[in-house]
């Protein structure tokens, strides 16, 4: 069987790359969601497409990302699920937008579940960094309540973003957070991926022990965003506040977080567990920086599969043999074989 072709983090083909886990697979299928504005997301599916007891999973990327972020989540998952990706506005193939704000973001992804899943049909949502602030600013939408059986939360946060960041290595103040708005806020390009480019990246997004493979991959997505789009979505991510829209999202959601994280602090993680109406844990990966999903792909791989478990697979088969099956809101089995890797991390979960 041949191989299908690899493509660049940019989402292009890219026939001579060298096999590697965080080069994005190709999709089963492509299309392209409308939101409410108009505004056109690219949409990818992965996986056994026209299987109805293939379970579905929608993976929302975060800030100066794309669907290549998700590359081994996908991967893993693919093999018996139905995984849905998208582009953010203004990111990977999805084009720039006039309108950025969270009520966008949550049009949008509104826009992808009824795209991409049928009449009823339940999904596990996994958001990384404004992904799950996606998720959060979508909680009380009816199109998000239609679909989303449970969430996966990984390295975000509600409110507060700059001021508790700790890019800027200082003391928490005023002129920390004057220095970190300019930094996250910059206008600069970011330039040809250099040792130097890998070694900031790697300060500000990254653990201290991340394989150079992991911090290249993440290089190269980074730096693939337009810089207009990126300091666009700063300013929005500067102003966040979704502290109410966290207590309208009822779902059973399971919240990871880096230990190290300088973007998004354990801090923030920790917020979100104790707001939850139905938080089912929170786990901590020490020594873990903000890109969880490629810092620790079977530890958040293993995350989804243990909600799509738990929320979704009984119903599935009810959906499909016509019978109605006993579903138990909140439970989540135990972990799961060999998808269940912690990369070597001791992981710390509580409630």
């Amino acid at each position: 069987m041949s191989r299908p072709a690899r493509r660049t983090a940019g989402g292009r083909p890219d026939d001579h790359a060298a096999p590697d886990p965080y080069v994005p697979p190709v999709p089963t299928r492509e299309l392209t969601a409308v939101s409410a504005d108009g505004a056109r997301l690219h949409v990818e599916v992965h996986g056994p497409v026209d299987d109805p007891a293939a379970p579905a999973v929608v993976l929302a990327h975060g800030w100066t990302c794309s669907t290549a972020f998700w590359a081994a989540q996908i991967r893993d998952l693919a093999a018996d699920h139905r995984v849905i990706a998208y582009d953010q506005r203004g990111h990977g193939r999805s084009p720039a937008s006039r309108t950025c704000g969270t009520d966008a973001l949550a049009d949008d992804l509104e826009a992808v579940l009824a795209a991409t899943l049928g009449p009823g049909e339940k999904a596990v949502i996994a958001g990384h960094s404004m992904g799950g602030m996606t998720v959060m600013a979508a909680a009380g939408r009816p199109g998000f309540q239609k679909h989303a059986a449970a969430v996966l939360l990984c390295s975000t946060g509600s409110s507060r973003l700059v001021a508790r960041s700790t890019v800027v290595p200082i003391r928490t103040g005023r002129l920390r957070t004057w220095l970190t708005r300019r930094v996250l806020g910059s206008r600069a390009p970011l330039g040809p991926v250099t040792p130097l480019a890998r070694r900031i990246l790697k300060y500000a997004t990254m653990g201290s022990g991340s394989a150079p493979h992991m911090v290249e991959a993440c290089a190269r997505i980074v730096h693939a965003c337009p810089r207009r789009v990126r300091h666009a979505w700063s300013q929005v991510l500067d102003r966040l506040d979704l502290d109410h829209q966290v207590r309208q999202l009822r779902v059973p959601v399971a919240v990871v977080a880096g230990t190290a994280d300088r973007l998004t602090p354990p801090e923030h993680a920790r917020a979100l567990a104790a707001a939850l109406p139905n938080c089912l844990g929170l786990t901590e990966l020490p020594g873990l920086g903000h890109m969880t999903p490629v810092e620790a792909p079977g530890t958040v791989t293993g995350k989804i599969r243990e909600l799509v478990t738990g929320q979704v697979t009984g119903q599935v088969t009810a959906h499909v043999t016509g019978q109605v099956t006993a579903h138990v809101p909140g439970q989540v089995t135990g972990p799961g074989s060999a998808h269940e890797q912690h990369d070597d991390a001791r992981i710390r979960e509580g409630a």
